[in-house]
This record gives structure tokens, sequence and C-alpha cells, in this order.
């Protein structure tokens, strides 16, 4: 049976100075919880007596005289320091520090033994034990084993808080981030592992986006030296804003080049003609004339680049279209299933004669009314049979075609491919030319 005495006289370790981060422990009330695990009451009262737990920013939250008690009190507690004797009944030292690390990985131990073997020191220091005081104890050797143990859970603490508050700051600007690695993304910026790794850490999907889109308002550009920098700034937020509002809860970020260029990835497709429903809200709510577009993306990560840079060269070419192309593209790309739809109905909707109407869209979109309303329709086409079981006549129907047959003849001359052939290939390798019209 071990001995139940302790050394007679306790010796009163020197007050030391109370470190920084202890004495804001001691401001904000956070204590070191301190649980003391011996099988013998006098050897927990002298070293619960023995030191100033106040000094060292500590308080003994409570006793075990067994390890199964301790090991319950320890994880019910949260205690952050465990004064460990290693020959307690029912669970001795060695396997209470074990079952810590799974239970109370936090915890950090103290050994305090009577066993003087190298056996015993040697798995302690495995354990990543804090310290190995023999009995009798010394009250000095133990005060200075808590002094290094707590600056070591000071400089810890501190570290911690560091991290999380660097942490709350990164959570805070994760949409700041994210604007901006879009952008640098887009410009060319990231490539390979790091825009993997970078995707991940802001929490965006590994997938490439499946649509890309680029807005532009060409008169901030024009009057920039005329129009106040806070007009312009709050005008581009407007439009952010709008854009936001009809993109809803589809996944996607928004940003913004130094130029006033917005952008944004999709990665879940919005309803079709967006960029068209993007001009008009933004006209309505505004007053100011933007032009947008939205491209397909169906390459890889690395690919997202260049559908950026075709949507960005392809408003900045909208600048030369005349407002009568721009409008009439525009009526062709919501109306592309009515059948009553014509060269001539559409010039008397715009008010100009139909050869004018058919020369200028000629001119400036090197398109014929013919080609553009099948291109439209047959892009709606793709969609469906991507998206949806519908038979090929009700598809057909739906995009403007009289009979399955002209629209089959239709559809083969611009993909290449009947549209039986191309829903049972799952469009690969097809899209893509639907992409371009």
């Amino acid at each position: 049976m071990k001995r139940a005495t302790i050394p007679a006289a306790w010796t009163e370790p020197e007050r030391a100075a109370v470190p920084v981060a202890t004495a804001q422990a001691l401001q904000t009330g956070e204590r070191y919880q301190v649980l003391i695990a011996d099988d013998e009451p006098i050897i927990r009262e002298g070293i619960r007596d023995a030191i100033d737990w106040d000094a060292l920013g500590m308080e003994v939250a409570g006793e075990a005289e067994d390890g199964e008690e301790a090991l319950e009190l320890a994880v019910q507690q949260g205690i952050d320091i465990i004064l460990v004797d290693m020959n307690m009944p029912f669970l001795n030292g060695i396997d209470l520090i074990r079952r810590l690390q799974d239970e109370c990985p936090d915890c950090r131990c103290l050994i305090i033994s009577g066993h003087d073997e190298f056996a015993y020191a040697q798995e302690a220091v495995r354990l990543g034990v804090e310290d190995y005081i023999l009995k009798p104890v010394d009250a000095e050797r133990l005060h200075a084993a808590l002094v290094r143990l707590q600056q070591r859970m000071d400089e810890e603490r501190k570290r911690t808080a560091y991290v999380k508050q660097a942490a709350d700051q990164i959570e805070r600007n994760i949409p700041l981030l994210r604007q901006r690695f879009c952008l640098e993304w887009l410009e060319g910026l990231a490539e390979g592992k790091d825009l993997t790794e970078q995707l991940a850490f802001l929490r965006l999907p590994s997938d490439p986006p499946v649509q890309i889109g680029v807005v532009r308002w060409p008169a901030a550009e024009a009057r920039q030296s005329l129009m106040r920098e806070n007009d312009r700034q709050l005008f581009l937020f407007a439009v952010e804003n709008i854009i936001g509002e009809l993109l809803g809860n589809l996944p996607h970020v928004l940003f913004r080049d130094p130029n006033g260029l917005i952008g944004f990835c999709l990665w879940q497709a919005a309803p079709e003609e967006l960029d068209c429903t993007i001009e008009q809200q933004i006209s309505a709510c505004l007053n100011i004339a933007v032009h947008a577009h939205v491209e397909q993306n169906t390459g890889a990560l690395e690919k997202a680049p260049s559908v950026y840079r075709l949507c960005r060269e392809l408003v900045y070419g909208e600048a030369r279209l005349s407002p009568l192309v721009r409008r009439a593209r525009q009526i062709i790309h919501e109306g592309y299933a009515d059948r009553e739809l014509t060269l001539e109905s559409l010039a008397a909707r715009l008010q100009v004669s139909s050869v004018y109407l058919s020369r200028v869209l000629k001119k400036e979109l090197n398109d014929t009314f013919v080609t553009l309303v099948t291109h439209a329709r047959i892009r709606k086409a793709v969609q469906l049979l991507d998206s949806t079981a519908l038979p090929i006549h009700s598809i057909a129907e739906r995009v403007g075609y009289d009979t399955q047959h002209y629209f089959s003849t239709a559809f083969k001359k611009a993909m290449g491919i009947s549209p039986a052939q191309y829903r049972k290939d799952g469009g690969t390798g097809h899209s893509a030319s639907a992409d371009r019209m």
C-alpha cells in the first residue's frame, strides 16, 4: 500500500509576476479549471493548499479518488489541467491519460507519482504529458511546473484567439474574396492546383460554372469625365443589385472589374434569355441602357476565361449595333416560337420597311432574319432536349415548327445531327454548336 503521507513542510513558492495573458484571463473570469486525481485524501489536500491557484489564473474545480471518477469529472466539467497519480484504483494514470486523449483532447496532464521508473516516464512522454513530478512533492517544483504549463497554455490561448479572429475576419470577407477570385480567375490569373484549392477554400463548387455573363454600361465609360464618381458607383451598385435579384437563389458570384464591367458566374442554368431580361429590367428601373450577354460554358475549369473573354468581346461589340438591330434581335429572342413571326411583321412592329430591316440585319449581324429565327429556335430545342423528356414532336411545336419533319431537317442542318440522335448521344460534343448560335 502506498504511504499516505506527504512532506510535513510544504515550502511556499515565491510570488511570481502574473503574465499578461493570465491577467487578461483573470479579468474575464476565464480561469483554467484544475482537477486533482489521487486516491489519498491527504495528498489531494496537500496539493490543493500548497499552491496559490488564483495567482496562476487557475482554480481547483474538483477532486477524484480514482481514475474512473477523474475521467467522468474531466469530461463533464471541461477540465483544462489534471494532476494525475499513476497508481489509482479502477483506472490507473497511464490508462486515464489515454482515455482523456480521446474524450477530452484539450485537457493537459501533469503526473505526480511515487514511481521512479523509466518505463513510466517514457510512456508519459509518448502520451504528451506536460511534466512528471515524483512524490514526496516539493511545492516549489510543483509551482514551477504549473507556471511553465500556464505560460504554454496562455500562449496557446492567444494563438487560438488570433486564429479565431483571423477566421472570423475571413468569414466576414468571403463574399468579397469570392468576387476578387472570380475576376482574377476569369482574367486568366488562376489555374491548375491553385485554382481548385481556391475554389475549395472559398466553398465554391469544384465543377465549372455552367453559364458566364457580362453586363456593360457604356454611358458610364463615355461620360466618366462628366459624371461624378459617387454617382457612377451608385448606379453600378444598383445594376449589381438588380442582377443579383434576377439571379435569385441560383448559385452564383457577381463581380466587377476596375472599369465597371460587371461579370457573373452561374453554377446552375438561369432561365433563357437572361441577358434580355437584365437589359429590360435595368432600363425600366434605372432608365439607363446596358448591354448584357450570357454564354453557356461546356468546358473545363480552365476554359472559363475564354468564355468570359468571348462575352466581353460581344458586349463591347453591342456598342456598334444600332438600336433598331438590338430591338429586332430582342423581339426575335422573345418571340421565336410565334409562327406568325415574319420579316414583314417584325418590320411593321419596328415601323421600318422589310427591305431596310433585312439589309441592316445582314450588315450588322451578318445573318438573315430567317437564320436568326432558326438559331433562336434551335437553341431552345437543345435546352429542351437536354433538360426534359418531351417527345420530339412536342419540342418542335414549342419552338415554332409546324411539323416534326421540318424541325428535324432544320435541327440537322444547324447541328449536324438529328434531334433523336442528339438525345441518344446525350448531347456530347454538340452543345458547343448550339452555344455559338
